[in-house]
């Protein structure tokens, strides 16, 4: 089985688990672990009432769902693994592996900014590309941001929303968290040309794509603060809701 197939494969599982998981919550009230909401929603929320926290959300059931299977994953699975990686790896190095993380994803940046026609964007980031990968010693140190040149950081998404592409419908990936319709095909758009182009030759090293995937995505859900069910509000999924929603229009307007 080759990098791609098994991640197809690994989406595939984790789908299935988020269905299990939300059919078998619907099966109970309880709260989940965690610090528990401080008051109960119906105190402030008025059925059929409209807020300015709404966001269109017509799969909400669906993604309720997948938001509680995140917690659990994250908790039992994902958050573990990461701890223990903050834990053996010394700061240093964490910051080398962000470093290097950072400087292949700029690959999928400088693409989308010739996407946008944006010729600013398109060479800063060739710049920082060329920079850190040569004195940067293959991306592990950032001289380009001590030089003072710009950290653009754009995706397939936000190429879309640029040209006019509405967000779509709101959506919860699994284990990746909070997304749209259109941001979800920017991913996936990013994330085939990236297979396609094939920058560090997966194809002909399986272990080491396997190996790269991995700890991506620890290093990623190790900069990302944001811990399920921990606010105590009993309007955290809007709020999170809401708060990607206007990043990401935030992004698409810069």
């Amino acid at each position: 089985m080759n990098g791609a197939s098994q991640k197809t494969a690994f989406i595939v599982l984790v789908t299935l688990a988020c269905l299990i998981s939300q059919i078998s919550g619907c099966a109970t009230n309880g709260t989940l672990s965690g610090k528990a909401a401080t008051r109960p929603v119906e105190l402030y929320a008025k059925p059929g009432a409209k807020y300015a926290i709404d966001v269109s959300d017509p799969l909400e059931g669906f993604n309720r769902g997948v938001y509680r299977f995140n917690y659990y994953f994250d908790r039992y699975l994902f958050l573990p693994v990461v701890n223990s990686y903050e834990f053996i790896t010394p700061d240093y190095l964490q910051e080398r592996f962000s470093n290097f993380f950072d400087n292949i994803g700029t690959l999928t940046t400088v693409a989308n900014c010739i996407l946008q026609l944006r010729p600013t964007c398109s060479v800063a980031t060739l710049g920082r590309i060329l920079v850190n990968t040569t004195i940067g010693i293959g991306g592990l140190w950032d001289p380009a941001t001590n030089f003072g040149m710009d950290n653009y950081r754009e995706d397939f998404g936000q190429t879309l929303g640029r040209y006019g592409v509405g967000n779509g419908p709101y959506l919860v990936l699994p284990v990746l968290g909070p997304s749209n319709l259109r941001d979800t095909a920017g991913f996936i758009a990013d994330a085939t040309a990236f297979n396609i182009l094939d920058p560090l030759n997966f194809e002909n090293n399986e272990e080491l794509g396997i190996a790269y995937t991995t700890m991506n995505s620890i290093d990623k859900r190790h900069r990302v603060k944001l811990r399920y069910f921990e606010s105590g509000s009993p309007f955290e999924y809007e709020l999170v809701r809401l708060a990607y929603t206007r990043f990401r229009q935030f992004e698409i307007n810069k």
